[in-house]
């Protein structure tokens, strides 16, 4: 079924593309959350106050039971991901394909993202285990049912490459808002504990406020986009499982998915251990988290424009390479963090800073790769499988991060504490060496073939 031009009017209002890049705002603090919080929740360093929930026991020498829930708890995702894909892509719902499915993982997320820190026993147990694997699966399972047809919205809405490289600034802009977000709850907590609450008590506090507000964001696109005039498609008649062999088949996308992948995992390791490198190895209080991320979204804000810019003259490609390529440099530092004969404080602040620059270009352009990938794919092919794109995408990168989160879990089996920190500094070893590899596979992205392609495909699908 051929896409037609009649299906996708081409107008972009500036306030829509910002009402879309909201809801990235709200599904990135509930995933921050998790991803700087949770680990350090159930794990705890000596010295930071928090009570033990779950054994801390070690199992075949590296494995503890946050990194076997972690890899466990994902693996539902492999089905989940390209069911919500599919169903997307060939929904007839009179109101779009996509927002419908929005609305109802919205409120879902947000809860469970609130649970996954609200233990049942207040000691040690094996029933804080199992509601920890079940809210895990339930969380992750409302949060695709939100972010995949959300991704799936950026080809749709963006019918040039302007426009959804325009599309992916604003995203990435409000999914470092996101960061921010997540990261300050400790020092929302703070406030909290000043009305008299235990330390734990504060922290659930601050999740749930914050998960409200992210709660408000996601449902913002829900509310103000009609996706029936801005991206309206003929869904998709392509099955699931001919849907998913066709798009890991692109092999355009294959290396693509495969960098992301890599990507991906090293980002989680380097993002979980934030907490652990600022209290552990530098010996800082865990209040620097709260300055230290403000900054870095700050600084990325800055070359912002910059990406955009370069993006325009030069092929996305080449700086996404050189930018993983910086991001391996500066992981390797990590390991060095704290025996240098330099201040902790100066050493925190170096590191973020020079992360900031790499962090802006990975922030922007591997959305908008993609979203030039899909739509080539939905010009070749008559068929608009942009979901099933971005939930492959999606599934890798969820991989990426468990498998993230499952290293650092079993790195801390060799010292998580202060005076006892090889596991913590070996983290950024992993980090480096995830990086270097995911932008030597991207090398193989041939980028100039596909947008030649798109352009000679672009006015038979506009006839």
């Amino acid at each position: 079924m051929a896409v037609t031009a009649q299906d996708h009017p081409t107008d972009l209002p500036l306030k829509v593309q910002l009402f879309y890049a909201v809801g990235q705002l709200g599904w990135s603090t509930l995933i921050n959350i998790i991803g700087l919080q949770l680990v350090y929740f159930y794990l705890p360093p000596a010295g930071s106050g928090l009570p033990i929930f779950i054994s801390q026991a070690s199992f075949l020498l590296v494995l503890n039971v946050i990194a076997i829930l972690s890899a466990s708890g994902r693996l539902i995702d492999a089905i989940t991901d390209p069911l919500f894909a599919s169903w997307s892509d060939r929904s007839t719902n009179p109101r779009g394909r996509r927002i419908p499915f929005m609305k109802w993982g919205a409120l879902p997320a947000a809860l469970f993202c609130v649970l996954m820190f609200v233990p049942p026993v207040a000691g040690e147990s094996g029933w804080n285990i199992t509601w920890l694997f079940f809210l895990q699966a339930l969380f992750y399972i409302a949060l695709t049912a939100y972010v995949t047809p959300f991704f799936a919205l950026l080809p749709e809405l963006g019918k040039t490459a302007g426009q959804r490289l325009n599309l992916s600034t604003w995203i990435s802009i409000t999914y470092a808002l996101g960061i921010i977000l997540a990261g300050l709850t400790p020092n929302i907590a703070g406030v909290f504990a000043g009305f008299g609450l235990s330390r734990v008590q504060a922290l659930q506090a601050a999740f749930t406020a914050a998960a409200v507000l992210a709660l408000l964001c996601m449902l913002v696109p829900v509310w103000t986009i009609d996706e029936r005039r801005y991206a309206r498609r003929s869904p998709s008649s392509v099955p699931m499982m001919a849907a998913i062999r066709q798009t890991f088949g692109n092999p355009h996308f294959r290396f693509y998915v495969v960098a992301d992948f890599a990507y991906f995992m090293g980002l989680t390791i380097i993002n979980t251990g934030l907490l652990y490198y600022v209290t552990v190895l530098l010996g800082l209080g865990e209040g620097m988290v709260s300055v230290l991320l403000p900054l870095l979204v700050l600084v990325s804000f800055v070359f912002y424009p910059v990406v955009n810019v370069l993006a325009r003259r030069w092929q996305k490609k080449g700086l996404v390479v050189i930018a993983f390529l910086a991001m391996s440099v500066i992981f390797l530092a990590i390991y060095f963090l704290g025996r240098l004969p330099v201040d902790p404080a100066a050493q925190a602040y170096a590191v973020i800073l020079t992360y900031a620059v790499p962090l802006a270009f990975l922030g922007i352009l591997p959305n908008a790769i993609l979203a030039d990938i899909a739509h080539h794919d939905s010009l070749k092919t008559g068929e608009p499988k942009e979901g099933m794109y971005f939930a492959a995408r999606t599934l890798m990168q969820k991989f990426g991060q468990t498998f993230g989160i499952l290293i650092f879990a079993m790195l801390t089996t060799f010292g998580k504490d202060p005076g006892h920190d090889l596991g913590i500094r070996l983290s950024g070893v992993f980090g480096f060496l995830l990086c270097l590899a995911a932008g030597l596979i991207f090398t193989r992205y041939d980028e100039q073939q596909l947008l030649g392609e798109t352009e000679q495909l672009a006015p038979t699908a506009a006839d």
